[in-house]
């Protein structure tokens, strides 16, 4: 049996302006289920433009967008996808914990749950100890690793990520794209990567 595609595009055009720049033209891609896709091409070529289109943070202006099966502004609503950007976008206000609790606190858990899912987490990242430290006391690459975790955080069948580690030295980079692929495997999530290094795409992509 076929299992039915995470993230189905079909005919997807993006035009920016009436008379503008054709970022997308008749994009066909289906994601199945535990797929680690990459999304390769240099800068401006519109590889970070689909990623947003398949989140629903922009329009397209022809074409389907389907996502587990429904519209992706359906999906949007529904959470059916976590997105890690290249910045980490974390609170500074608020601490690790705090952070990754973030969207679970605004799906309404109780203080209790949310704490067991976030120690949960913080293992799977390996930020044990880190719990009630500020973003502003970490590395970048531990930033990074807050953020993947907070999309994790209501087990979402899809993530969505943009050039996560595009800002990071080589070192850094190189370590966390083994420690994706580590978490990749444990929780059996989806993954839509966006990236210009063929290194990277192909030591991660399935």
């Amino acid at each position: 049996m076929i299992e039915q595609a995470v993230v189905a595009l079909r005919g997807v055009t993006k035009q920016f302006g009436k008379a503008g720049v054709v970022a997308l033209e008749g994009i066909e891609l289906e994601v199945r289920p535990r797929d680690f896709v990459s999304l390769i091409g240099p800068s401006g070529c519109g590889k970070s433009t689909l990623l947003r289109v398949v989140a629903d943070l922009i329009q397209p202006s022809a074409g389907e967008v389907v996502v587990n099966g429904k519209s992706a502004r359906q999906a949007r609503l529904d959470r059916d996808y976590g997105i890690v950007f290249q910045d980490a976008v974390l609170y500074d206000w608020r601490t690790v914990a705090r952070n990754i609790e973030l969207p679970l606190e605004m799906l309404g858990w109780d203080r209790r749950r949310r704490h067991e899912r976030m120690r949960e987490l913080v293992d799977l990242v390996e930020l044990t100890g880190f719990e009630k430290h500020h973003p502003w006391q970490l590395s970048g690459g531990m930033q990074q690793r807050v953020s993947i975790a907070r999309a994790l955080s209501f087990s979402p069948p899809l993530l969505l990520m943009d050039e996560p580690f595009g800002a990071l030295d080589e070192m850094t980079r190189e370590r966390l794209n083994g420690e994706l692929l580590r978490i990749w495997e444990n929780t059996g999530s989806t993954i839509v990567f966006v990236t210009h290094s063929i290194a990277e795409a192909v030591f991660l992509s399935t």
